[in-house]
């Protein structure tokens, strides 16, 4: 391994993280080693090794003393495009295992100028109360009015208080319910999967405002803004299109020719309605308009205009962000094909604070249920917008079913029993975002081996799947390197921080990661040093998990994906020995034993503390 040492800079960081008792309103600074810093860069690697370091693998996530973590990287505040993103870090209420989502947006920037790489906090508050962190000043204020509002509405509410230069992090009612799958947002955007607003719920904390004066200095600012330049000259290019042109969204007509667009809880890989939902058919039927986030040359949010109830209408104030997870999720996976219904559905669970994706999930996993007799709830039938809509509503009240809907699928199937856990669409406990793993076998076995759960973003396999000349219904042994590789990518992105969209626009990422490295922080890092910093980061989420309670039984998929075919496409079948195989051949590429164990030689070679 490439020997890190310190040289001395701390440009492009600040080299300490805040801690703050919300219990008592007490805070601390902390050193962080430049070091530390250089083996673990920002964002979600900074935020694993944060973690560790306050021992919260152990802890209940949604207990006093868990920590929830913001954590910044150093090219946050550098001109560099997309690269005005944070992690929000911590133990997972849904999974029990490490959670960490990113978002884009303002508060970044504004959180990085508070003069710390990172902001944890710790405690319950005593009442309903918002944090205040101004550079290193730090007011917890009560805030029992904004309970129960929805994001939009907290956030109006805390610009009138404090003014528009504080940026807040809000959670919804799902977040105050301590909803498992409760998201935290700023500004229309979400950290999503996992939970982490009903960690922050759990501290009777509604919001964190950010403000700061403090800015961190780069090595070599002329080259920087020059290779920024660049960097966005050719994020306007090809690479990136599709999201400008469409979104996210895009990929869903593409998805259902393949047979891999989960349909009906996963029973069917197509789904007949899927052009009413396409970004192709939603822009030449609705209002739209462009945004994009905080920093970013791409452009990728595309707003829908929603009609108005009972009307084909547009409704002028009502409109929506969609993504493809939230059509998929909240569309084809619960059988419903009418766009309003859709958005709307999409439109509350932000207004709520809810991971779409694990909505979605668990209302179509409970939709089945219902189908066979299993669970008592007849009105929730697949298809049926109206349906959707309520359980949405419910879920983020935690009302009559929806309390149980709200736990996720895989608890949801454990109070139904009746071997319903077959069919549950999670792994680890995270529901399964929206890509058929009999239909893309490489992504089945991102999904089955990631330490988050079932995740599209730290583990882009389906690009493997979807190239040109691929098997993707026939796993190998050697699409384990691939999924390695994938892996080891997103997880440099993740704690640079950069957009994952940008990762077309790049020929050597790790090359190219290190020489931003280099202009921000003066560190004399290369390529090799990237890639074997990838590889600390994955497996120090690895060793997170295996302190928390981690079982080799956990790396699978539902028993459905591994026994039944697509009912629409008979090839779309996986094989479990081949499964078993290809789960070995990760373990072999990681360096872990046979079981996926992490030996301590390995810990130490890699320079994680145990």
């Amino acid at each position: 391994m490439t020997a890190v040492t310190n040289n001395g800079s701390l440009y492009g960081n600040h080299g300490r993280y805040l801690r703050i008792d919300v219990d008592s309103g007490s805070s601390q600074a902390e050193t962080i080693n430049p070091i530390t810093l250089r083996k673990f860069l920002g964002g979600s690697g900074l935020g694993t090794y944060l973690l560790l370091r306050e021992g919260v693998a152990e802890i209940e996530p949604l207990a006093p003393e868990a920590v929830l973590a913001f954590v910044f990287s150093p090219l946050v505040g550098s001109p560099l495009t997309t690269s005005a993103k944070f992690a929000v870090v911590s133990k997972s209420p849904l999974t029990n295992r490490l959670n960490d989502s990113l978002a884009s947006s303002r508060f970044a920037l504004e959180g990085k100028k508070t003069g710390f790489d990172a902001i944890l906090l710790r405690g319950k508050a005593d009442q309903p109360s918002v944090v205040l962190i101004q550079d290193g000043q730090i007011t917890i204020e009560p805030a029992a009015d904004l309970w129960g509002l929805s994001c939009p509405e907290t956030e109006q509410l805390l610009k009138q208080r404090y003014g528009p230069d504080y940026q807040a992090a809000v959670i919804g009612p799902a977040g105050e319910n301590q909803v498992r799958f409760a998201t935290i947002s700023h500004d229309g955007r979400h950290a999503g999967r996992g939970g982490s607003g009903a960690v922050l719920g759990s501290k009777n904390i509604k919001a964190v405002l950010v403000r700061g004066t403090c800015r961190a200095q780069w090595s070599q600012p002329e080259d920087l803004v020059e290779l920024a330049k660049q960097i966005s000259e050719k994020s306007f290019g090809s690479a990136t299109a599709k999201y400008r042109e469409l979104g996210t969204a895009a990929n869903l007509l593409l998805l259902n020719r393949l047979n891999a667009l989960p349909t009906r809880n996963f029973q069917q890989g197509s789904f007949e309605q899927a052009i009413e939902l396409s970004p192709e058919k939603l822009n030449v039927t609705r209002n739209k308009t462009r945004a994009s986030c905080a920093a970013c040359t791409i452009g990728c949010e595309h707003i829908y205009g929603i009609s108005k109830e009972n009307s084909a209408e547009a409704d002028d104030q009502s409109a929506t962000r969609l993504e493809y997870e939230n059509l998929f999720a909240l569309g084809s996976l619960c059988g419903v094909g009418a766009s309003d219904d859709v958005l709307r559905a999409s439109q509350r669970c932000d207004e709520l604070g809810l991971d779409t994706i694990s909505a979605g999930g668990t209302i179509a996993f409970a939709m089945e249920c219902v189908e066979r007799g299993a669970w008592d709830v007849p009105w929730l039938q697949f298809g049926d917008g109206k349906a959707l809509l309520q359980a949405i509503e419910w879920i983020g009240k935690r009302h009559d079913v929806g309390n149980l809907l709200a736990e996720g699928s895989r608890r949801l199937a454990a109070e139904i029993g009746q071997q319903t856990i077959k069919f549950a669409p999670q792994v680890k406990g995270l529901e399964i975002p929206g890509y058929e793993p009999r239909a893309l076998q490489t992504m089945g076995l991102g999904f089955a081996v990631a330490a988050r759960g079932a995740d599209h973003n730290r583990s882009s396999a389906y690009e493997v799947d979807i190239a040109e000349g691929s098997q993707r219904h026939d796993l190998k042994p050697s699409a384990a390197a691939q999924a390695v590789e994938t892996e080891n990518r997103a997880a440099i992105m993740d704690s640079l921080i950069l957009c994952k969209f940008l990762r077309g626009i790049f020929a050597d990422l790790y090359a190219e990661a290190a020489e931003m490295l280099q202009m921000v922080t003066g560190w004399d890092v290369d390529a090799k040093e990237m890639e074997e910093t990838a590889q600390r980061i994955v497996t120090a989420k690895k060793w997170f998990n295996v302190k928390a309670g981690w079982k080799p039984e956990e790396d699978t998929l539902p028993e459905r994906f591994l026994q039944e075919s697509l009912a629409d496409d008979d090839q779309a079948h996986m094989s479990e020995r081949d499964f078993k195989a290809a789960i070995l051949a990760y373990y072999r590429c990681r360096g872990w034993s046979d079981e996926g164990w992490i030996e301590t030689g390995h810990l130490e070679e890699l320079g994680i503390d145990k």
